[in-house]
This record gives C-alpha cells, sequence and structure tokens, in this order.
C-alpha cells in the first residue's frame, strides 16, 4: 500500500506530517511522492485564516479529484477545528491533530467514514518519532511546544491548537541527537511562541533548553523560529552573543506598533518599546538579521494607526518582513468587533495601506542586504541546477521557504552541501555569490 501526504501551512504541520508519514511506514506502508500513485492520501490542512482554510480544501478535491480510487484523509488544522461539523463526502476519515498517535486507528478504520477528533495526549506517550523528514536536505524542525496561551484577540491558534504544552526538555534533547546523527546541518526550533516555553510548567526555561541543544556535540547550527515580542526571554541575547552555533536570527511577530490596536490585539507592546527590543538585539549582535510579521486591516485601524506602523517600520529597519490582512475568525475576540460588512470595506482599504507598508520593505530590505556584499559565508545548497555550474542555497541571515536565496556559482555542489561563498551582489531580493574552493 502506498501513501501520500500533502503538508499545508506552518512549519509545524510539516512536522507532523513526518510523524504521521513514519506511522503509516511502520504499519507497512510505502510512501510515494506521486500522488496518482498512491493507495492512501493524506491532507494535512491549515485552518489558521480564511486563505489557509481555501486552499486546504482546493488541495483536498484537487488531489482527489486527480485520483477518486484512492483513499482520502482529511488530517490537521482544519480538521481539527470543523472536522464534527464538516459535511465532507469525499473523505475516507476525518483526523484532527491534537493525538496523532491515533492516526494508526485511522488507517485501520479506513472507509467506515471515521471521524477522529481525539484529546490530548499524556506527554510521556505523545506521538513524536521521526523516521522520515519532508524538509530540505540539511535542515529539520524541532517542535519544543505546541498551542499558545497568549489568546490574541484575532489567533485562531489556542482554538485549534490549544493551550500551550511544553515538550518534556530530555525528549527535545534526544530528539535533536536524533537529528545531528543523521546530518542535519541546521536545525529551526519552532513553536507558536518560543519564548512561553516551560511556563506551563511554572516559569519560562527557553534559554535553559538553547543552552543545553547549544552544548551538544557535533557539526550543527540552531535556527530560532517565532518569539513573542512581549515575552522575549531575558538573557537570550547573551547566550547568541556566547553560542557561534545558535544563527543570531531573530523572528518576532510584532504584528503591529500602534499602542491602542495592539491593546485591543491583547498585546502590551508599543511602537517605542518594540523599537527598543530591536536596537538591543543589534547593539549586541551587530549581524544580528530581524524578521517580522505585521498585520493590516485589524477592527479599529485607522490612518493614524497605520501611520504608526509605517513608522515603525522604518525605524526598526527590518530585513525581512512578511504582512498580511486580518482575517476574521469565529471563535475569536475579534470576530464581534465589526460585522462581514464593516470587515469588507476595511479589508479594501487595509489592501492599499499593504501595499504601501511593503513598497517601503522592499527598499529597507535591498539596503539591509547590501551589508552582506564582499563578505564570505557557509552556505546549505538546497537545489542543483541541472546542466549549469549554479546552485540554489542560503546563509544565516535567510530561513527556509520564508526569505530570499543565494545564487552560487561553482562547480562540485550538490543539494544538502555545506560550501563557502564570496557574496557579490544583491538581486532583488536574493544574493549572488561564487563558491570558495
Amino acid at each position: 500500500m502506498k501513501i501520500y501526504i500533502e503538508s499545508l501551512g506552518c512549519a509545524k504541520n510539516q512536522v507532523d506530517s513526518e510523524i504521521l508519514l513514519t506511522i503509516a511506514l511502520r504499519k507497512g506502508y510505502v510512501r510515494t511522492d506521486d500522488p496518482s500513485q498512491a493507495d492512501v492520501i493524506v491532507v494535512n490542512t491549515c485552518g489558521f485564516i480564511e486563505s489557509a482554510k481555501a486552499e486546504s480544501i482546493d488541495a483536498f478535491f484537487s488531489l482527489h479529484g486527480a485520483n477518486p480510487d484512492a483513499k482520502i484523509v482529511m488530517a490537521g488544522c482544519l480538521s481539527q477545528r470543523y472536522g464534527r461539523e464538516m459535511e465532507l463526502d469525499e473523505a475516507d476519515a476525518i483526523f484532527g491533530n491534537h493525538d496523532l498517535s491515533r492516526f494508526s486507528d485511522v488507517l485501520d478504520s479506513l472507509g467506515t467514514r471515521e471521524v477522529v477528533i481525539p484529546d490530548y495526549p499524556d506527554p510521556d506517550r505523545e506521538a513524536d518519532d521521526r523516521d522520515v523528514l519532508l524538509g530540505y536536505k540539511g535542515s529539520a524542525y524541532l517542535k519544543i511546544s505546541e498551542g499558545c496561551n497568549h489568546c490574541c484577540s484575532y489567533c485562531a491558534i489556542p482554538v485549534i491548537r490549544g493551550p500551550l504544552r511544553s515538550r518534556p526538555m530530555d525528549r527535545i534533547i534526544k530528539d535533536a541527537e536524533d537529528l545531528i546523527a543523521r546530518g542535519v546541518y541546521e536545525i529551526c526550533v519552532i513553536a507558536q511562541d518560543l519564548g512561553a516555553y516551560g511556563t506551563d510548567w511554572g516559569r519560562p526555561q527557553f534559554v535553559e533548553l538553547m543552552d543545553r541543544l547549544s552544548s551538544l556535540p557535533g557539526d550543527f547550527v540552531l535556527r530560532m523560529l517565532y518569539i513573542h515580542p512581549d515575552t522575549f526571554p531575558e538573557g537570550l541575547i547573551d547566550l547568541v552573543r556566547e553560542r557561534k552555533n545558535i544563527l543570531p536570527y531573530f523572528d518576532i511577530p510584532f504584528q503591529h506598533a500602534d499602542a491602542r490596536v495592539l491593546r485591543s490585539m491583547k498585546r502590551t507592546g508599543d511602537r517605542k518599546i518594540y523599537t527598543d527590543l530591536v536596537r538591543r538585539i543589534r547593539e549586541a549582535l551587530p549581524d544580528a538579521v530581524i524578521r517580522t510579521t505585521l498585520m493590516l486591516g485589524y477592527p479599529g485601524e485607522d490612518r493614524k494607526a497605520f501611520d504608526e506602523l509605517l513608522l515603525f517600520a522604518k525605524e526598526a529597519q527590518f530585513d525581512w518582513m512578511g504582512s498580511f490582512l486580518y482575517s476574521r475568525e469565529e471563535d475569536t475576540p475579534a470576530y464581534s468587533m465589526r460585522d462581514e460588512a464593516g470587515h469588507e470595506k476595511a479589508h479594501k482599504i487595509a489592501a492599499r495601506w499593504q501595499k504601501e507598508l511593503e513598497k517601503e520593505q522592499e527598499r529597507i530590505t535591498a539596503e539591509r542586504l547590501q551589508r552582506f556584499v564582499g563578505r564570505e559565508y557557509t552556505a546549505l545548497i538546497e537545489d542543483r541546477i541541472e546542466g549549469e555550474d549554479l546552485a540554489i542555497g542560503r546563509i544565516y541571515s535567510q530561513a527556509p521557504d520564508v526569505d530570499g536565496l543565494t545564487v552560487i556559482m561553482g562547480r562540485r555542489m550538490a543539494t544538502g552541501d555545506r560550501v563557502r561563498v564570496g557574496i557579490t551582489k544583491v538581486r532583488g531580493l536574493d544574493l549572488e555569490g561564487v563558491k570558495i574552493d
């Protein structure tokens, strides 16, 4: 029996897909990358915002239409959130994401159209083995917690993923040791909020965890993805400065800078507080790279609030910035702040502001990238261009899938290799360089 998994959405979904695939392989299934050849298709969905839901539904029907004879499972966030109400006759099973170990039961009962929305597992029996990795060769994600306790007014993650549940530290260390033993060079440490790790046990323990991870033997680097600005861990900057294998890359989703908007979001910062955090990071770590996410169109945002956000972007000089329009999500506090007609009107205005913000950020990013020219870095090769002395890779300033890339000229480069690169120019949002033999 052949199984195909389509993983949509965030990095955490990719880890979940790796676990689901491992469960299937241990039951005797064979993985295929061709859905038309699969006996079972699993669509691991995202349900965070409206566009992600639409993408998930489209992927489900596209895959079902391409191979109608295969059994098809809708899994993941969309199933967890709506599975019990979902009328989806085409699905042979609907499976949530709170207890992945139950996927074995789903595979055993395929064809009965069973809906399995499991409760949270005991941490000691949570499925987390990964016999296969789905990312780029030499890079992998390491999930340290699940769920979130921040409960921002706009965010459906607590509804979908539940409250914060930190993984036992020893299991994380074992997971990391396994990745290192398998030759993974870039370990991307992920969570809804890294800085909250351990707070469900009584105190923050993320810096302690990073201390232990960075002390492991082996040739690897750690990349941190997603730190809530309101709970930025004390001592983290000093640890990054001390440990060369922790990349000075900070992904901090500020979301906004206007104090009134932030309070409505249930966030505690403002433009001055957040700009000061950026300043402190860069003063201690001159080579630090800072990425953020900013939201437009949140209820109550007016031109004055947007101007505050735009000023923040100009002052902070982010290396990378992603923006998105507020999605009105049921079961969140912000949902009732305006009706659908008001939301559609605000959405159109915010879309214009988004273009203005992104134009400014493109200029900032292009200027920030210039500092890499004339310097040498280690690059991880993601893809080799067949028939040419050319490869695509990433240096420390470029996280997988979200930032620009580095085009590298040279010979004898293969996917997963690490090479030294001299950066020669900036082209758009990418870098160009030459392999140093």
